[in-house]
């Protein structure tokens, strides 16, 4: 029988694993960390329960080849209530407010009654959300293995996204928003998704909560992790915790098992690297393996830039329904990173009671960090005493300009935790603190590397890095692809 030893314990390596264990090929996970889930996961502070990843699931909506992967593997099913967003997000600016919500007509007419002027483009923008819904995330088998007529058929399932590429594929989030007149309208194009990204990634994203596509799993991040965790262990998988993979060991350029940090020996006949493709190439694996398409987007920074986030979960004493959703307005200048902020963000987790001791909320606020900022959190962190105290210090700035915008938060709020980019990195190995992959810029090429390593056998890598934009379900695609290159002897 067949023995594969899996790398990360999060969404991508719980994914091939549930899948080859079903197909009777027996597998173990080795985990890092004391539990699963790698990003998707959440901890409590004073009572509270801080989520760190799931804004939206993709794959919510019944009827696409995602969302069956979801039940299959456990994240989704019947037992699974789904929250359903009311709204995409809410922007501020000079007294005014806008929102982007589920009902995309309603946004229209919100849109159309603050700008008239901008009519013809608002009426643009709503239309050709209504085609980005039809964006896909294909998980049937890998894009290389695809034939021709398959290819097609997939083309055909979303042909509508060929008239947003060529409407806006290649003009980034700045140019979209020029179109606009209402200053408004311009500001809350920008103030949802960081810089570099492509006009047609709002679109997309936007689509995906409008269709239903993009709805949030009850219980959060870390419940689903460990729903899909359950199902790993009762097909029989093994799940090691606290047990960090020291390098992959290899005999006449093939895989025949892992060293373990602790100095075990773990023999198996296929390796999944399912974790962080710049700890991969370089730590598990010496860099001249790392794919030629994989290695142009760690060399060329300009192209494919990765961005994370330095975050603040707030406890607040009552529920305050004005807070509901993402919102984000303008505030006095704050410097986060190398970064000076003017407008901040707050999401509240009131969907979830339980995230919260009862008659409370937490929020949370997320600033955008940039590779240049990642440079400035790792030199801090080297001093420890001071990385702490900047940290206490710019979410203590972050909270008093909270509650000059919503004054009645004053001496009803205050600070459970703050994590950096660097704590991408400590917990996960991220690459720079992302936790998304690369960020396809403007005039560069969008790449998908195939999860094989040209010059080794029996080893595949199954990351949300080999995809753009990355993110949950990348990860848990490129799971079951490493698991059907196995399955199949491919």
């Amino acid at each position: 029988m067949k023995k594969v030893a899996i790398i990360g314990g999060g969404i991508a390596g719980m994914t091939a694993g549930v899948l080859l264990q079903k197909a009777g090929i027996q597998t173990e996970i080795f985990e890092k960390n004391s539990v699963p889930g790698g990003q998707c996961t959440g901890w409590k502070r004073e009572g509270y329960y801080i989520d760190n990843c799931i804004h939206w699931l993709t794959g919510t909506r019944e009827g696409s080849g995602l969302h069956e992967l979801w039940k299959e593997i456990g994240a989704l099913g019947d037992s699974v209530e789904v929250y359903e967003k009311e709204m995409f997000f809410s922007s501020r600016l000079n007294g005014q407010e806008l929102t982007f919500w589920r009902d995309k007509e309603r946004t229209r007419r919100e849109l159309l009654a603050l700008s008239p002027e901008d009519e013809k483009e608002i009426n643009k923008l709503i239309d050709y959300v209504e085609m980005a819904e039809t964006m896909t995330v294909p998980v049937e088998k890998p894009f290389d293995a695809m034939s021709p007529l398959e290819f097609m058929k997939l083309g055909m399932s979303m042909k509508d996204m060929g008239k947003v590429m060529k409407e806006y594929g290649n003009k980034d989030l700045k140019e979209l928003a020029r179109r606009f007149r209402h200053p408004l309208i311009q500001s809350a194009i920008l103030d949802y998704m960081p810089d570099g990204y492509q006009a047609y990634t709002f679109l997309v994203s936007y689509g995906t909560v409008t269709s239903g596509n993009g709805d949030i799993p009850r219980g959060g991040s870390l419940a689903m992790a460990m729903r899909i965790a359950n199902r790993y262990q009762e097909a029989g998988g093994i799940l090691h915790t606290n047990a960090e993979v020291e390098k992959i060991l290899l005999k006449d350029k093939q895989a025949e098992g892992l060293l373990l940090k602790n100095g075990e020996k773990v023999e198996s006949d296929y390796v999944i690297c399912a974790c962080d493709t710049a700890y991969t190439f370089g730590r598990l694996l010496p860099k001249e393996y790392m794919p030629r398409s994989l290695k142009r987007q760690y060399t060329e920074r300009e192209k494919y830039p990765v961005n994370s986030g330095f975050q603040i979960a707030y406890g607040v004493e009552g529920v305050f329904p004005q807070l509901t959703g993402t919102r984000v307005f303008p505030c006095e200048k704050i410097k986060v990173g190398n970064r000076t902020i003017q407008r901040m963000s707050i999401q509240s987790y009131d969907y979830e009671p339980g995230f919260a001791p009862k008659g409370n909320m937490i929020l949370q606020s997320n600033f955008c960090q940039l590779e240049e900022d990642y440079q400035y959190w790792k030199s801090l962190y080297s001093q420890k005493s001071t990385y702490k105290e900047k940290k206490r210090e710019i979410a203590q700035q972050a909270m008093e300009r909270l509650t000059v915008e919503y004054p009645f938060l004053k001496g009803r709020i205050r600070i459970l935790d703050v994590w950096t980019p660097m704590t991408y990195t400590r917990y996960c190995n991220s690459y720079k603190g992302a936790y998304m992959s690369f960020v396809t810029s403007k005039g560069a090429k969008s790449i998908t590397t195939p999860g094989t390593i040209k010059g080794l056998d029996h080893v595949l890598i199954a990351s949300q890095w080999l995809m753009g934009p990355g993110g949950l379900p990348t990860a848990a695609a490129m799971g079951k692809f490493a698991a059907w290159r196995i399955i199949r002897g491919r």
